[in-house]
């Protein structure tokens, strides 16, 4: 029997890859409602970070997630240069 292979994400916080259910995927819908998603199953474009408070600091510092992936977001809401993370 074949041994199935773990997906691998990379934290965009750390940058470094881990399985898949090791991390927390927040997603931005086609509404543009951004959200966390524990299951990592919500339709929508997603980023990963690891569950640490430091991944979560380097990330906002990075301005990783004010990405083009939620930047029209917060572009259409007039709130350009302020961090995505406060619509979590």
């Amino acid at each position: 029997m074949a041994i199935r292979k773990i997906p691998q994400r990379k934290c965009i916080g750390c940058n470094t890859s881990k399985d898949k259910k090791e991390l927390i995927r927040v997603v931005r819908n086609a509404e543009g409602e951004i959200s966390i998603d524990m299951t990592g199953k919500k339709p929508g474009r997603g980023a990963y970070i690891c569950n640490d408070p430091k991944c979560l600091k380097a990330a906002i510092k990075g301005k990783k997630l004010d990405s083009p992936a939620f930047a029209k977001e917060i572009n259409k809401l007039g709130l350009e240069g302020k961090s995505s993370i406060a619509f979590l």
